[in-house]
C-alpha cells in the first residue's frame, strides 16, 4: 500500500468523459472539469471576500479540487439522470462514499488516512465554501452545455443541462455572487451569436427562474 496508486489514479480521470452517451462537439474529462471548477470557485470566491465575506481558502481549494475523485469509480452520470428523483441522487452519493472510504482504507498510507477522509468527503455544505463548490460545480455545467448550444448541437440532453444549471445557480444562496453571474455573466451571454437560439431560453428562465424542471 502506498501513495503510488492514489497518484496513478489521476490518469484514470483523465480519461473519464462528462455527458456520456450522447454526440458532442467538444469532450469533457472530469480531471479538467475539476480544475475549472477551482477557477470558478476561485473568481467567485475573490467576489465574496471583496463583498465582505471571511473565505477559508485551504478548504475552498481542498473542496473544489476534490470533489468528483469518486468518479474513478462509478464514471460521470449524466446531469439529468441525477436529478431524475432525488431518491437517486442520495443512492448514488452514498456508492460513491463507501467506494471512496474503502479506496482510503485500502491505499492510502495509513498516516494521511484522516487527513484524506477529511479532504474526500462531500464537499457541497452550508459552509460558504460549500456553496461556493456548488456554484462552480454548476458553472462548468452552464459553460458546458453553453458550448455545444452555441455551436448548433441540438440533442435535448443538453439545454436541459443548460436549464438545470441555470436555474440551481441563480437559485443559490450568494447574493454578490449571484447577482454578478445573473447581470454581468449571464448579459454576456446572451449577446453572443448562437446556432440555438440560447437568447430566448435563457431570458425565458431569468423571467421565471423558479419553473420546475420536466
Amino acid at each position: 500500500m502506498g501513495i503510488h496508486r492514489f497518484f496513478a489514479s489521476m490518469n484514470d480521470l483523465e480519461r473519464i468523459i462528462r455527458a456520456p452517451g450522447k454526440f458532442k462537439f467538444e469532450e469533457h474529462n472530469v480531471a479538467a472539469h475539476s480544475w475549472k471548477v477551482s477557477q470558478y470557485a476561485m473568481f467567485f470566491g475573490t467576489l465574496e471576500e471583496m463583498k465582505g465575506a471571511a473565505v477559508d481558502w485551504k478548504s475552498l481549494y481542498e473542496k473544489t479540487i476534490n470533489h468528483d475523485f469518486a468518479e474513478v469509480f462509478i464514471g460521470d452520470i449524466k446531469t439529468p439522470v441525477k436529478h431524475s428523483s432525488p431518491e437517486l441522487k442520495q443512492m448514488l452519493a452514498t456508492v460513491e462514499e463507501k467506494m471512496m472510504e474503502k479506496f482510503i482504507h485500502r491505499e492510502i498510507p495509513e498516516e494521511f488516512q484522516e487527513v484524506f477522509f477529511h479532504r474526500m468527503k462531500e464537499g457541497k455544505d452550508g459552509t460558504l465554501e460549500g456553496q461556493l463548490l456548488e456554484l462552480a460545480d454548476k458553472l462548468d455545467q452552464f459553460y458546458e452545455a453553453y458550448a455545444e448550444l452555441k455551436r448548433g448541437n441540438t440533442e435535448p440532453d443538453f439545454v436541459q443541462m443548460y436549464e438545470i444549471a441555470l436555474k440551481k445557480i441563480l437559485a443559490m444562496p450568494l447574493e454578490a455572487s449571484v447577482a454578478y453571474f445573473r447581470d454581468v455573466i449571464v448579459r454576456d451571454v446572451i449577446n453572443e451569436k448562437t446556432a440555438v437560439d440560447v437568447k430566448s431560453l435563457t431570458l425565458r428562465i431569468l423571467e421565471n427562474p423558479e419553473e420546475p424542471d420536466n
